[in-house]
């Protein structure tokens, strides 16, 4: 009996010490959860957006410094650039269709996964705003053209002419010929999308754009999609493209980045990956195309990646409001 006892009493002091460890072990666990999860929070709020728009991104971080949550930041910080006629690629000064209409396409989602789009929408120069009515004010998703356009102006907004001088001359010159191919954009940007993390943790994103320069009249790329242009994960983050739409709609592109971020990857090799799905196509023609994804998970860890040179993503955090050249695929091949 004392043998037994012995036995008895030793395995349940050995228990008690493999319990106390692992007590201890969870508790050191937790605590370096918990610095990490506090290193994260020191640096949010957070604001990316694609290619060099400084003074969007510094609107969209105003907003969050203000108190402001993401949704309202990506909102505003997209509609300066809207605004920009000089940039003739999103919003007032777009440049126009082969028949000479300026027509845009904008999406929107918060971080219930809610979401809105227009798509074709003439006319009116805050495409980014209208898609946020239509998340917040029909049961719809995605409203286009002339539907598009009178919900805007039952909502308030005033329609004016967005062929602007410099888009008209632009649009008369390329007549003359009227080739049409994809171009590389080495300039500032053909779309903006711009995500960003308030201090609460809560992710937000937005994109808009005037579309491909001189497409034919009712074509619409992935911007206003959700899923390819732009989707929005507050569990694990979030992704938005840019560059020849139809290339990113045949994989879904920006879905397939915040998926990756999902299995653990993470933003810059989910970036990577989603580039290496377009570019590995059997019979890929990428080197006469550009596309390029930006993403950010809840932790604030960033990464851009595009096809080719020049793309950049604009990055506000900690003070700091720059712009960073992206790596790129094309980099060996060249």
């Amino acid at each position: 009996m004392k043998r037994r006892n012995f036995i008895k009493n030793a395995t349940l002091s050995t228990a008690g010490l493999a319990v106390g460890s692992t007590i201890a072990s969870c508790a050191e666990s937790n605590s370096e959860e918990k610095k990490t999860t506090s290193t994260s929070m020191a640096s949010l709020p957070l604001v990316i957006a694609t290619w060099h728009v400084t003074e969007s991104t510094a609107k969209a971080m105003e907003v969050l410094q203000a108190g402001g949550n993401a949704l309202d930041a990506v909102e505003q910080g997209c509609m300066i650039e809207e605004a920009n006629e000089k940039g003739q690629s999103v919003g007032k000064g777009g440049l126009p269709d082969r028949d000479g209409n300026v027509t845009l396409d904008a999406c929107i989602m918060d971080k219930n996964g809610n979401c809105g789009a227009v798509v074709y929408l003439q006319n009116i120069t805050h495409a980014v705003s209208v898609a946020r009515k239509v998340m917040e004010d029909t049961p719809h998703v995605m409203l286009a053209g002339e539907g598009a356009k009178q919900f805007a102006i039952s909502k308030g907004f005033q329609p004016e002419d967005l062929l602007t001088d410099a888009s008209k001359a632009a649009w008369e010159k390329w007549k003359i010929e009227a080739k049409y191919k994809p171009i590389i954009n080495i300039e500032n940007h053909d779309t903006i999308g711009m995500l960003a993390i308030d201090k609460n943790g809560d992710i937000s994103g937005a994109c808009t754009t005037s579309g491909l320069a001189y497409k034919m009249g009712g074509r619409v790329g992935d911007s206003p999609i959700i899923g390819s242009g732009l989707f929005v994960d507050n569990e694990i983050g979030a992704a938005v493209a840019t560059g020849l739409g139809e290339e990113v709609v045949k994989t879904v592109g920006s879905f397939l980045v915040v998926e990756l971020m999902r299995q653990g990857k993470s933003p810059q090799e989910a970036c990577e990956e989603a580039i290496s799905r377009i570019v590995n196509k059997p019979n890929s023609d990428y080197k006469n195309f550009q596309v390029g994804y930006i993403a950010v998970n809840k932790q604030g860890e960033t990464g851009s990646y595009s096809i080719h040179q020049w793309f950049s993503m604009t990055k506000f955090q900690d003070g700091v409001n720059e712009q960073i050249q992206s790596n790129y695929f094309n980099k060996t091949k060249e």
